[in-house]
């Protein structure tokens, strides 16, 4: 690509109300989805990281991505031809209660770049300054929480789970003082801006708040702009074109959060504001993958007593969020039915796709309502013995049908004594499970190729993604770039990456950024 000319189409602000006024004075804005801001200026922009894949996606090579220009657009500093910066308008439900206007506090879209293929990307920089919702904060971000966010995009993408993706990591040459954990102790640390890349980033927030300000002609405006930027394969008008688009959004949703399950991925702050209407992956915060099984953890400390958005439960509150987002969009409708329709194909979306996934990960066929209960005892085995999820379900794949031996999982276990506690309903289970293999039409390599797909070896664990941090916040980037070519193929087990397929170290049980983590960035 000649990187003077990348070509822009800013579909969404052409489609929908922006604020008349634009730069960064914090304030409420009324009747319009978004306000143009420009980026501020950072001290010293310098790429750090980068996605190859993503640039490939967007239509840059590797002088592109090398050349001052790159790091410049991209850390705030300069912009292409076409770019026409803003920050959306929206409000959210947070941990439960309503919160009034949010919008982008520490985001900014550069932009909506047409790819060579024709497809849309809306790429968007956080920690780019303040904006009209920065809320008294100073929009920009640290560079943990950017590495976090960076890694996890393109992790997340290589598992197949629906997501946003990163196209690159800046640093700034400034510091940002942050209070991680609210506790009265802030500290400088280096700052970075993140290049997130989306088809959308419209969210449940983005259509709740014009309904709670009973702005229903932008309300109708917001659900137009989406069918016809991000659904246009949805035909019809009027209510039936509303209902089908709520029921898409609601399918993705339920699919998305199956992958979630599947892989062990705990959001940690699954607020309305927070969910895309698009069903990807949104706002990487307080994540975490659960290692010794435990369906109430939360990574999230501001979600500690609660538990609300523990791994366990995303499923009844990305439902709970769907009915906000239905209440919102209600003025809409003389009748809720296709409401209710479209909340009724979650749930049946979401027990198909936890089907498919426990015949994957459990290697058969299909799975029936057995199969089913057998699933639910193995992820019971999984919380009573402590044992490591990723690394648990791995080891399934060593079991020999013909006989099936305990000993393959005496590594996954993080307790002694409840390890002991489990051998003989293990042991029962086991059994239970090799004839039901043996039952089974898919032949051993099917079934072994079918378990590898469904089952990573390699997720970016806390304490994998601390030890990187903890390198390039010396200056060092090679433990990132490392840790993101190992994510870039999760599935299959190479050798000389045992230090990335294993449990938790103790040094990580009770660190910060590792057992525990916070919304601050």
């Amino acid at each position: 690509m000649d990187t003077a000319a990348p070509r822009f189409d800013n579909r969404l602000l052409s489609l929908l109300p922006g604020d008349p006024e634009a730069g960064p004075r914090r304030r409420e804005v009324l009747g319009a989805a978004w306000s143009a801001v420009m980026p501020t200026p950072v001290a010293a922009p310098a790429l750090l990281a980068w996605s190859p894949d993503v640039a490939a996606l967007l239509g840059f090579d590797d002088a592109d991505v090398a050349s001052d220009d790159f790091a410049q657009v991209f850390g705030g500093n300069a912009l292409y031809a076409g770019m026409q910066p803003w920050a959306a308008n929206y409000g959210g439900h947070q941990f439960g209660h309503w919160a009034g206007q949010l919008g982008d506090g520490r985001a900014i879209s550069l932009g909506e770049l047409v790819a060579a293929d024709g497809r849309h990307w809306e790429l968007q920089l956080k920690g780019a300054g303040p904006t009209p919702y920065s809320r008294g904060a100073d929009g920009r971000a640290v560079l943990r929480s950017s590495i976090r966010e960076f890694l996890c995009s393109e992790a997340m993408h290589h598992l197949g789970v629906p997501t946003t993706r990163a196209l690159s990591l800046v640093g700034t040459g400034e510091d940002v003082v942050r209070d991680m954990f609210y506790d009265g102790h802030p500290r400088a640390e280096p700052g970075a801006v993140v290049c997130r890349v989306s088809p959308s980033f419209l969210r449940f927030g983005s259509f709740e708040l014009p309904a709670s300000r009973g702005e229903t002609a932008l309300l109708q405006q917001l659900v137009d702009a989406c069918i016809a930027r991000d659904f246009p394969e949805l035909q019809g008008q009027g209510e039936a074109l509303y209902g089908d688009w709520f029921a898409q959004v609601a399918v993705r949703t339920a699919e998305m959060i199956a992958h979630w399950m599947r892989v062990g991925f705990v959001h940690g702050v699954m607020n309305t504001d927070n969910l895309s209407v698009l069903g990807l992956t949104l706002d990487y915060g307080p994540y975490g993958w659960v290692e010794d099984f435990d369906p109430d953890w939360t990574p999230n400390t501001t979600d500690a007593q609660g538990r609300r958005y523990r791994f366990g439960t995303q499923p009844q509150v990305a439902y709970w969020n769907l009915n906000r987002l239905a209440q919102a969009l209600s003025p809409l409708f003389a009748d809720v039915a296709p409401l209710q329709a479209g909340l009724a194909a979650y749930q049946a979306t979401f027990v198909a796709c936890t089907r498919r996934d426990a015949a994957a990960k459990l290697g058969l066929a299909a799975a029936d309502d057995a199969d089913l209960q057998l699933y639910q005892r193995w992820q019971q085995l999984m919380q009573d013995g402590a044992m490591d999820m990723t690394l648990a379900w791995r080891a399934l794949m060593r079991i020999d049908p013909a006989a099936p031996e305990r000993a393959v999982l005496d590594a996954v276990y993080y307790d002694a004594e409840r390890q002991q506690a489990v051998q003989a309903p293990l042991q029962q289970w086991l059994q239970d499970y090799a004839a039901r293999l043996q039952a089974d039409p898919l032949s051993a390599s099917a079934r072994a190729t079918k378990m590898a797909a469904a089952n990573p070896l390699y997720v970016l664990r806390n304490w994998l993604a601390q030890e990187a941090i903890d390198r390039a916040e010396q200056g060092d980037m090679e433990g990132v770039r490392v840790l993101q070519e190992v994510l870039r193929d999760p599935y299959t087990e190479r050798a000389g990456l045992e230090h990335f397929a294993g449990k938790r170290p103790a040094w990580a049980d009770n660190r910060a950024g590792c057992s525990m983590l916070s919304c601050s960035s």
